[in-house]
């Protein structure tokens, strides 16, 4: 339990690092630097320890050019560029949407079925997001708004879409491309890197590079690579070994209540009402939402501890 709750305060660092970061760097230069270097560890761990032979067929390629421009380019381009103008646990909070979006994704892309419960559960869920969305503060104002949503909220949102698509992308290359996750992943970082360090070239600038103070650049840069590129992502695997993906996925609702804490105690974040009345309905929906994958788990265990007739 103790592994469980370290990987989701790592998870939470990641965006008060990245917040940070973004205070001396702009948003593209960051996601793609920070992605590159990722991918290079990833292939060049692949290559050389474990021997790997890099060939794939057009199909492959298709659906690695995917997961790049979904998981890696658009996802953090998204999401870098709206934390630039929100508080870290509110965009932390607002990629919570992710468990929600993912139940309706493979219902629209697979045609999976969704019970009376989980569909309430998704029903409380997105009308507990209301109360933060509801509530802005003056950077984000500068943005500028659609309806009642800022576009840097609207921003992490596609964050959180594009996320959603992109492991769905990623879960194809692994069963049906027999791609190992470590070569996917790290294929699709440095491809989706070098796309946003050309789209930084376009619009931002670089005088030499578009960074006001290159040592803490440096040091959130390395950061975010070790915690959230190397050790959440084995930790996470290590961890679904021993729990159920449904316990880690529940779970994972603690890292918005981390990110607050590390925003308020390094970043000077005030973390308001809102957040809290938001929290507590989302939970809820979650709760809701779980409750047949907690009772299929909780069947299907009996089941194996049940000894076998001769």
């Amino acid at each position: 339990m103790l592994y469980v709750i370290l990987l989701y305060a790592l998870f939470a660092s990641v965006f008060t690092i990245a917040k940070t970061g973004l205070e001396y760097s702009q948003p593209f230069f960051l996601v793609g630097t920070r992605m590159l270097l990722a991918g290079c560890i990833l292939l060049g761990y692949q290559k050389f320890v474990k021997k790997e032979v890099f060939s794939f067929n057009r199909q492959t390629w298709w659906k690695i050019l995917q997961l790049a421009a979904f998981n890696i380019y658009l996802t953090n381009v998204f999401e870098f560029w709206g934390l630039k103008y929100l508080t870290s646990f509110k965009t932390c909070f607002i990629y919570s949407l992710s468990p929600f979006l993912s139940a309706l994704f493979c219902y629209m892309l697979f045609s999976e079925k969704l019970s009376p419960k989980k569909w309430m559960g998704l029903l409380i869920g997105f009308m507990g997001f209301l109360p933060i969305l509801m509530s802005h503060t003056s950077s984000e104002e500068q943005t500028g708004h659609l309806l009642f949503f800022s576009w840097a909220e609207l921003s992490v949102m596609m964050a959180a879409i594009c996320s959603v698509y992109g492991w769905i992308v990623l879960m194809q290359l692994v069963n049906q491309h027999k791609l190992s996750p470590v070569t996917a992943n790290g294929t699709s970082m440095f491809v989706g890197g070098a796309f946003a360090l050309v789209h930084s070239l376009i619009v931002e600038d670089w005088n030499p590079i578009p960074v006001t103070n290159v040592t803490i650049f440096l040091e959130c840069t390395l950061l975010l690579i070790l915690i959230s590129n190397l050790i959440c992502y084995n930790l996470y695997g290590t961890l679904l070994k021993r729990y159920s993906a449904t316990f880690i996925s529940f779970a994972g609702f603690t890292t918005p209540l981390f990110t607050a804490l590390f925003g308020w105690i390094f970043l000077g974040e005030v973390v308001t009402w809102p957040f809290y009345v938001s929290f507590v309905i989302v939970l809820a929906g979650l709760f809701v939402f779980d409750q047949d994958e907690l009772k299929q788990s909780y069947q299907d265990k009996l089941l194996a501890s049940k000894p076998s007739e001769a």
